[in-house]
């Protein structure tokens, strides 16, 4: 196979019952399944290597790839497919339920990934061939039958429902249904075999449908781009883990940033810098337990090691996890290595201490919520970045060569600081707090910012201290509230990035690899998060009609379901780990912006409004400066 018949990320449909996820390819293909949860071994892996990998095929004689689709708010897939003799109907889904009373999970899973076909019209001869590859396609698959299928003993998997045939180490079945017949074959990843009873699945099917309308029924957003913010709201929760409230960046392993490139990494993992927007995005959409659950799951996990915040968390709140390549795998599209694991975990990341403590800001202004134990692990949060601001780090994109003074990583210092003071002043905390040194190093952070961070000859803030490279992340100024939207420097920031690392007019590449000497070198594709905050900065700078173009343009780029991957190439073909929450978050983001233009960032401004209304609307403008006491 070659990489030209490695189907397109954006193709990729995604499922998921909180627990784990799959990825199910254009032709119906399962092509990603990893178990018992998202950051365990796949079994499932044709979309790392079309020869080795494993997948479950399913076709239907003589019908071409089918047109995919979502039922309603779910992440139930309905794939149609018409053929000369007839049309048939296959819903796939990872069976989940809804919550029992006082159970906080809110999405149930219950361990089967189903396939349900259904012959709608004429006659369909189906054929299925369910390839396994456990443990990352290090070791070969063995099935032997058992009263309910066929078990798989290295996975742990269960199959059962219309009978099959072993030959060699896969499994094949072949039959034809006519009008109003249905077939089904469930595979559990998790427990005992599940019963091939066709009531089970049809009750399957009912309550996972139940479960994620339940879920959908809270959201309270109907502002602009209301569609593409609940698409997005369901994609976030599908990635969030029920067990234990994590939410991880996404569900794959090296996809990668560029075809053939070695930027290719394990994203199966929570990351810190999410939080802030996790915290607020969820809030504002009416999920305040899960904005609860999964800031709590942070703040209970946020170990000072060796006296510094870990910047990543594995689902069950581990800090390490080794960095491995899977040298027997040839890559997405051919691009090795491929890699689980990340030697992320090992770095230090300034910017995670800011992003923490405006999670827990915006969380305790909306609901008053954290517990005096909380509030002690976010004040010695803030107390570590003050020892620490002064330091290089290893920055934001975890370049991996040298530590620096990046300017992100200074701005969410300022950050950390700023919010532990505003939480302080709400929380009534001041009287046992160093406030004073606090808010005279929060003065210094914001001065050396303007002086050494910003370039006047090149009218920007630069990526680093006494270099002049630029770097998206600081499209985020004015979001953070550190800089007016409007004010000259942002605005010729915001210039600069889109002449030096824009693409189109519409995508924004994360920075300049070459200038930066990341130590990887190579191309990477326009990263999404970026392209959507400099929509939400066009509209603090006061450019609303160039930001409502570039995100309408985004937005068209998302593909029939609406998923998008972490990064995007000029010609819209999607690149990176898929689907991506950051990539989400900010899309969600930006149209939040979009629909409170006029009135100041809407995220931030929300959560001072809402004072415990999570229907509450979008607030009025921040007040910019970062002076604040």
């Amino acid at each position: 196979m070659t990489a030209a018949d490695t189907p397109p990320i954006d193709r990729y449909a995604f499922l998921s019952d909180c627990r784990t996820a799959a990825l199910i390819g254009p032709d119906g293909a399962v092509e990603w399944l990893c178990t018992p949860r998202f950051d365990g071994p796949a079994v499932f892996n044709r979309i790392l290597d079309r020869r080795v990998g494993g997948a479950w095929e399913l076709e239907i004689e003589g019908a071409p790839e089918p047109s995919q689709s979502y039922v309603d708010t779910t992440l139930v897939l309905e794939s149609r497919w018409s053929c000369p003799s007839g049309t048939a109907v296959c819903h796939d889904f990872l069976a989940a339920r809804s919550p029992d009373e006082g159970d906080e999970r809110g999405i149930i899973p219950t361990g089967v990934l189903v396939r349900r076909v259904q012959c709608e019209k004429g006659r369909v001869q189906v054929r299925t061939r369910v390839k396994a590859t456990p443990d990352h396609a290090r070791r070969d698959a063995h099935w032997t039958r058992s009263d309910a299928g066929f078990t798989e003993h290295h996975a742990g998997l269960s199959l059962s429902g219309t009978p099959l045939s072993l030959h060699g180490e896969d499994l094949f079945g072949s039959w034809a249904l006519t009008e109003g017949e249905t077939t089904t074959l469930l595979l559990g990843y998790e427990g005992p075999p599940v019963p091939s009873d066709p009531e089970v699945a049809e009750r399957m099917l009912q309550e996972t449908l139940a479960a994620w309308r339940d879920w959908s029924s809270r959201y309270v957003y109907d502002g602009f781009a209301a569609e593409e913010v609940r698409r997005s709201a369901v994609v976030l929760r599908g990635l969030m883990h029920s067990e234990s409230g994590a939410l991880i960046a996404a569900p794959t392993t090296s996809l990668p940033e560029w075809p053939g490139g070695e930027r290719n990494w394990d994203y199966r993992y929570a990351w810190h810098r999410d939080a802030a927007l996790v915290v607020l995005v969820l809030m504002r959409l009416g999920h305040s337990e899960e904005a609860g659950r999964y800031l709590r799951f942070l703040l209970e996990n946020c170990l000072l090691s060796d006296g510094r915040l870990e910047p990543m968390l594995t689902l069950d709140g581990g800090t390490r996890v080794a960095e491995e390549p899977l040298p027997h795998l040839s890559g997405y599209a051919n691009s090795r290595p491929v890699r689980i694991g990340n030697e992320a975990f090992e770095q230090h990341q300034l910017d995670v201490y800011g992003q923490v403590l405006d999670a827990a800001l915006a969380f305790q202004q909306a609901t008053g919520g954290l517990t005096d134990g909380e509030l002690g692990e976010v004040f010695q949060i803030v107390e570590t970045a003050r020892g620490l601001w002064r330091e290089p780090d290893d920055g934001i994109w975890e370049v991996r060569n040298r530590p620096r003074h990046w300017t992100s990583s200074k701005l969410y210092a300022w950050v950390c600081l700023d919010r532990g003071i505003r939480l302080a002043g709400l929380t009534g905390a001041s009287s046992h707090l160093p406030l004073d040194d606090w808010r005279s190093d929060r003065e210094a952070m914001r001065t050396e910012i303007l002086s050494v961070g910003y370039d006047e000859e090149r009218g920007a803030f630069v990526q680093s201290y006494g270099d002049t490279a630029l770097d998206a992340s600081l499209l985020r100024l004015s979001l953070l509230d550190f800089l007016e939207g409007d004010d000259p420097r942002v605005v010729s920031t915001l210039q600069r990035i889109d002449e030096e690392l824009g693409t189109d007019g519409l995508l924004v590449h994360r920075y300049d690899p070459g200038a930066t000497g990341d130590g990887l070198g190579g191309v990477e594709g326009g990263f999404l998060l970026c392209a959507f905050d400099m929509v939400s900065a066009l509209v603090l700078a006061g450019r609303v009609g160039e930001a409502l173009r570039r995100f309408e343009g985004l937005c068209r780029c998302g593909g029939g379901l609406g998923l998008f991957a972490e990064e995007m190439s000029a010609g819209g073909v999607m690149l990176g780990n898929h689907p991506q929450a950051f990539t989400h978050l900010a899309l969600i983001e930006a149209a939040m912006n979009l629909d409170a233009a006029g009135g100041g960032e809407a995220l931030h401004a929300w959560a001072r409004d809402a004072g415990g209304s999570a229907g509450a609307g979008s607030g009025g403008g921040g007040s910019g400066g970062g002076d604040r006491s």
